[in-house]
């Protein structure tokens, strides 16, 4: 199921992040790692958090997710959203070991708990310019 969300929402593109958002487009999920202490990075930056090195390269990742924490919101969190309401904001866990926030589609009628398994779900905005990674469960 892919939902639609509104052009406002669109992220804020940088050459450091932008790999990250051109593979979501294509339905993937790519994470830099490290070439020299192997630690896969998340959010996007120009140097590994654990060793400092500059030796980042995009991988692909498996896009499977463990659920690590939610809050269900009744209303909508920021007009871009309005559609998605009730919203289910999440952290996630990749299995790859990065956390991200997120939310989560599919999750009406179902009872989340904490690490159960999540599948992405690659949400185009309503213009076209970009897609967001969300998760429902697996």
């Amino acid at each position: 199921m892919t939902e639609t969300l509104h052009a406002p929402l669109a992220p804020k593109m940088t050459p450091t992040s932008a790999p990250f958002w051109a593979a979501l487009g294509e339905g993937q999920v790519v994470l830099q790692q490290c070439d020299d202490c192997e630690a896969w990075v998340f959010y996007p930056r120009p140097r590994c958090p654990r060793c400092l090195s500059a030796a980042l390269a995009w991988k692909p990742a498996s896009g499977r997710a463990t659920l690590t924490t939610w809050t269900h919101c009744p209303r909508p969190t920021a007009p871009p959203f309005a559609g998605l309401a009730p919203q289910t904001l999440a952290v996630v866990t990749l299995e790859e070991g990065v956390r991200m926030s997120t939310f989560l589609l599919e999750t009406t009628g179902r009872t989340l708990e904490l690490g159960m398994a999540l599948a992405p779900r690659f949400v185009p905005t309503e213009d076209g310019t970009a897609t967001l990674l969300a998760f429902a469960p697996a």
